[in-house]
């Protein structure tokens, strides 16, 4: 029994614009794609990461399993914004056992929800034994409210399937992260993705997670504002956004919009790095790694570079794992893997782990 291999599970990414699901097996040392998906959400079914018409969204995920590859029915899913804590924390050195039983107590003054309303995790990062640590212990903090999982995990049960998992979006990118990429002990990552109605951050120094941060700002946001200024419809300005000429207007028409939402954005993720550097024991960046559908607009990823003067690199999901887009009846791996690292990174996860 000891060598059986630990069932695979569906990474289930519920995202304002679309949810994307992908199935991975083991092949040969890593992972190959055995099934992935993507169906659009209806626009305002998801609103800052709450889910407001739930009867959309499991539709959504019900064609999205209509599907016949997928052969799994436990579903391992996310969530993001501003019901989702992470903090890193510092705590005098203790045992497993004695954190365990006083980590509520330890936990409350950092959350600002009752602490009865929240589910709670935790992992140690390192136990100080330098020596200005003063016996003091570096604890990862997670706390999500209990409402937002309950929504989450009522729309994958009307789907059909079993919630088994409810990860934060910022470490199954870190999973991604780590499959195809590895861990450079010294480098200071930044992974960004930018997805329709939220950017989720996190900043890796080594395999650890220093810094998380989500943004309230997304795809949508460039797209109204094309919409608005040129009086266009949604999908014409969906259009324009990623470069294309529409019926009505060309590129040249939107790019001083998009610039100047681009400008907002690069605005917020400026502070963030500030605030990071403000509080981490680093002050640089060495790369970042871009994903999420809203990373394709025009001319995104060459901003970022000019204004943080650093390596800006396309996040590949599908780096180390394998996938064959025919044999999955897509047309392009283009299409999938700007959207796909989050389920990427939740398909890697096993029943029990943390």
């Amino acid at each position: 029994m000891l060598f059986r291999r630990a069932k695979s599970l569906v990474g289930l990414d519920i995202g304002s614009s679309s949810v994307k699901a992908i199935e991975l097996k083991p092949s040969g040392k890593g992972y190959k794609v055995s099934a992935i998906g993507v169906e659009p959400v209806p626009a305002d079914s998801i609103v800052d990461g709450a889910i407001i018409d739930g009867g959309a969204v499991a539709d959504a995920v019900r064609r999205l399993f209509a599907n016949k590859k997928f052969k799994a029915k436990d579903v391992v899913a996310s969530l993001s914004g501003n019901s989702v804590i992470v903090k890193k924390i510092t705590l005098p050195a203790m045992t497993e056992a004695e954190l365990s039983e006083s980590i509520y107590w330890e936990a409350e003054q950092y959350i600002p929800f009752d602490i009865q309303d929240v589910n709670l995790d935790y992992e140690i990062l390192e136990i100080g034994t330098g020596q200005d640590s003063q016996g003091s212990m570096d604890v990862l903090l997670v706390a999500a409210k209990k409402d937002k999982i309950a929504d989450y995990t009522n729309v994958i049960a009307q789907a059909g399937k079993t919630p088994v998992i409810v990860d934060v979006d910022a470490f199954a990118l870190q999973n991604a992260y780590e499959v195809n990429y590895g861990f450079e002990p010294t480098a200071v990552v930044a992974i960004l993705n930018a997805g329709a109605s939220a950017i989720n951050i996190n900043i890796l120094s080594g395999p650890q997670s220093v810094f998380t941060r989500d943004i309230s700002m997304g795809g949508n946001a460039f797209t109204e504002a094309v919409q608005k200024e040129l009086d266009l419809p949604f999908e014409s300005a969906e259009q324009l956004k990623k470069g294309h000429d529409v019926e009505g207007a060309s590129f040249e028409d939107a790019r001083a919009v998009l610039k100047a939402m681009t400008d907002n954005v690069l605005l917020e993720v400026e502070k963030t790095f500030d605030f990071f550097k403000a509080t981490a024991a680093s002050d640089r960046i060495d790369r970042i790694m871009l994903c999420g559908g809203a990373s394709r607009v025009e001319g995104f990823a060459a901003a970022l570079r000019e204004r943080f003067d650093t390596e800006v690199e396309e996040f590949d999901p599908f780096r180390q794992v394998a996938i064959d887009p025919k044999k999955l009846g897509l047309a392009s791996l283009d299409d999938v893997a700007p959207f796909a690292a989050v389920a990427v990174g939740l398909a890697l996860r096993k029943v029990g782990d943390r």
